[in-house]
């Protein structure tokens, strides 16, 4: 808090920002999940799709990107 105003440093918007950020990064987390077979000593290829190896890591930056700017964001 703010000692002169009495009022938070990130704004409602900010928050609001935040939150969507940690839902898009939940999202990445689990399409990084999966995939995992009962028998050990079969190998699943399945690991090395499209999915994992590149969608997954870009939604989780962009909702690191989404947390920073929510944090960053200046007050109105």
């Amino acid at each position: 808090m703010d000692e002169q105003s009495g009022k938070l440093a990130i704004t409602r918007k900010g928050i609001i920002l935040m939150i969507i950020g940690v839902v898009v990064m939940a999202l990445g987390f689990v399409q990084l999940s999966g995939g995992g077979l009962k028998d050990p000593q079969v190998f699943n290829w399945s690991m090395f799709n499209f999915r994992r190896l590149v969608l997954a890591p870009i939604v989780i930056v962009a909702g690191l990107v989404v947390i920073v700017i929510g944090i960053m964001r200046k007050k109105d």
